[in-house]
């Protein structure tokens, strides 16, 4: 299979088409103000395509802020796309049509992906669809987009999961998840006094959460927000650690990006080497698969934001490419199998 990437920081939809023919699958990152016209003008210049997209900046070599990027496959790969609606409420009552379309793909779990983006309840339409994955071992990446709407199909949909089903002809595919984050010593913490509906995080192991942060960090009330890119909160799952971003301060709670439970082992994060272990991920990629043909990611707004105010975000674009043809999503959360994180990188690479 083959990928292909167009942009226009201008949102100009008819210079990011040009040159791709013949697509079997299209992603759409527009900007809030054109997304409606572009999913509309989209779906009459390939009509029939299957297609998913959502409100967010693009990338390959560069980043697309603005405007609108174009990542489509072709020249082997089968596709479906299609939608789950009401994921606020019971994204379960469309779950038949998840279900016919991983018999119409015909998919196994060696050659097909998930790619999803969603408009928020993250948590909840990731379980929904990876109740009906995981039976036939499929993986999935996908993220968060902006302004609670994505389409599909040339529609627009809002409290809504888009989702497509794609199966590599020519080979394997596999999901791989980035943190560039470790914890610190001694910051284990049991929460409570949470509030699941509106991601409040009240008390840390019975001490308010801000009070904790603080004290441990040493920082001022009104830069909690962005210490964050530094030091999120990490959620102990088995061998694993889901970031969990702090959005901010709520009296003497912390607003966080994901939900977390009353009872959650949490553990306080700090930033690693990051282009180290950039580099280490992209090893482990080229050595499984010496010949790809394709990666698709989706990096955390957080992770934008830190790599931009450090000067790394086109550096780490120009050794992604090292890997071959890459593109993404600059996203608001990211999705991994049935995990909704948040300051990671997710991808899908093809063979």
């Amino acid at each position: 299979m083959k990928q292909f990437f167009g942009m226009s920081q201008r949102g100009d939809l008819e210079q990011a088409v040009k040159g791709l023919r013949n697509p079997q699958f299209i992603m759409l990152l527009s900007n809030q103000e054109q997304f409606e016209a572009h999913v509309k003008k989209l779906e009459e210049l390939y009509p029939r395509i299957p297609s998913i997209g959502c409100i967010g900046m693009s990338y390959d070599t560069k980043v697309v802020e603005k405007g609108v990027g174009i990542i489509a496959f072709y020249d082997g790969v089968s596709a479906v796309a299609n939608v789950l609606e009401e994921v606020s409420v019971m994204p379960v009552k469309y779950i038949e049509r998840l279900e016919q379309d991983v018999q119409t793909i015909n998919s196994n779990r060696n050659d097909t992906v998930c790619i999803d983006f969603c408009s928020g309840n993250d948590a909840c339409a990731l379980t929904t669809i990876y109740s009906v994955l995981n039976k036939r071992g499929i993986s999935l990446v996908g993220g968060t987009g902006d302004a609670g709407k994505v389409s599909a199909n040339g529609k627009v949909y809002e409290d809504s999961v888009a989702y497509a089903l794609i199966r590599n002809d020519q080979g394997r595919v596999k999901v791989y998840k980035e943190n560039i984050y470790h914890a610190m010593e001694n910051t284990r913490f049991i929460a409570s006094k949470t509030d699941k509906a509106n991601y409040i995080l009240g008390k840390l192991n019975g001490m308010p959460a801000k009070q904790v942060y603080q004290d441990i960090l040493h920082v001022r009330e009104q830069d909690i927000s962005t210490q964050t890119f530094k030091n999120p909160f990490g959620k102990i799952n088995g061998d694993d650690t889901c970031i969990i971003s702090i959005k901010e301060v709520n009296k003497d709670a912390l607003t966080c990006f994901r939900q977390v439970n009353d009872s959650d082992i949490l553990v306080m994060l700090e930033l690693g080497d990051y282009r180290a272990i950039v580099r280490n991920t992209i090893a482990a990629i080229k050595k499984e698969f010496p010949k790809l043909s394709a990666v698709f990611s989706v990096n955390c707004l957080f992770r934008y934001l830190l790599f931009t105010e450090n000067h790394y975000m086109e550096e780490y674009l120009r050794d992604m490419s090292t890997l071959g043809s890459h593109t993404g999503l600059v996203g608001y959360g990211e999705h991994y199998n049935d995990q909704f994180v948040n300051q990671s990188m997710t991808c899908v690479v093809f063979e």
